[in-house]
């Protein structure tokens, strides 16, 4: 129990950014644009800038991050399949199947995940914290815009998924980085000092803009979040135990520890999104999204004390 409350502590800090917004969106001076332009600055400026930066001071040969990106890559398909026997199972519309393919495969792994990742393990994780973001980026809009659009009946284009995909700034910062650190190339002082700039003012922004998304929120019927609390308790601790099971098992040779523990993130902002701009089940996306990232204050201490 002791162990559990040393966990709670090191992750409380950052939830207290989330519950100031929270508080802050109550009050006259929010107005709702905000949470745009914080997400917007976070996207296109402050993680491109973390990426960077931990790209650029990368060390370790990208040949030991071989298996962390393949075991990776297999969790979140496995993940995203997995809506197809639970949408027979429940009978559930194909709006909802749709949905559920992107909200069970991509939790908030960027904009909780990384600074997560940091405040428990150390600035040293960074670089395999980006690169996880990173493989869930890539399946998400690539097999999981495919999947949504062949349900959906539609043509897939896929000059306009490369297109998405490329256009995404943190996959731009990745491969930026990425060329940077095999290249060997020298960064000017001035550029990282700057750099460092940005990325250290992130992790605030984010939150604080996770904190005004969940106050804006309309809690609505008590009935409609009881599917809501099953999902999140599946996103939040049947998945990621499963995923946890099987590399033990199989004996990785590889550190789980940030793998688990993004796997363990609470759903992203970017399935609720994609369920507006698709048409989706939005109302039931925004829901996990708030009651699983308020349900994380307590599942992510318990992960960290189970890894260590």
């Amino acid at each position: 129990m002791q162990n559990y409350w040393l966990s709670f502590s090191t992750i409380l800090p950052l939830f207290l950014v989330v519950l100031v917004g929270l508080l802050f969106s109550r009050t006259k001076s929010f107005k709702k644009e905000w949470i745009d332009v914080l997400n917007d600055y976070a996207l296109w400026i402050g993680f491109p800038a973390l990426i960077l930066v931990a790209l650029f001071k990368l060390d370790v040969p990208l040949s030991e991050y071989i298996d962390l990106v393949g075991w990776n890559s297999a969790y979140i398909v496995s993940a995203m399949l997995l809506a197809f026997p639970v949408a027979k199972l429940f009978r559930l519309s194909t709006d909802t199947l749709r949905t559920l393919v992107l909200a069970f495969s991509f939790g908030n792994v960027s904009y909780l995940g990384i600074p997560v990742l940091m405040n428990v393990y150390g600035v040293e994780i960074l670089a395999e914290s980006t690169l996880l973001s990173a493989v869930y980026l890539f399946w998400l809009f690539t097999l999981g815009i495919i999947l949504v659009e062949v349900l959906g009946e539609r043509d897939v284009n896929p000059l306009v998924v490369v297109k998405n995909l490329l256009q995404n700034p943190l996959l731009i910062a990745v491969l930026l980085g990425l060329l940077v650190s095999i290249l060997k190339i020298d960064v000017p002082e001035i550029l990282m000092k700057g750099l460092d700039l940005f990325a250290t003012s992130v992790t605030a922004v984010v939150l604080f803009s996770l904190g005004l998304f969940l106050g804006t929120h309309p809690f609505g019927k008590l009935k409609e979040w009881l599917p809501v609390a099953a999902f999140s308790i599946v996103i939040l601790l049947v998945l990621p135990l499963a995923f946890y099971g099987v590399v033990r098992f199989l004996g990785v040779s590889f550190d789980i520890r940030s793998s688990i523990l993004e796997a363990a993130m609470p759903m992203g902002l970017t399935p609720y999104v994609l369920s507006v701009k698709y048409k989706l089940n939005a109302t039931f996306a925004s829901k996990v999204v708030v009651l699983s990232t308020m349900l994380s204050v307590f599942t992510l201490p318990l992960w960290i004390q189970i890894l260590g």
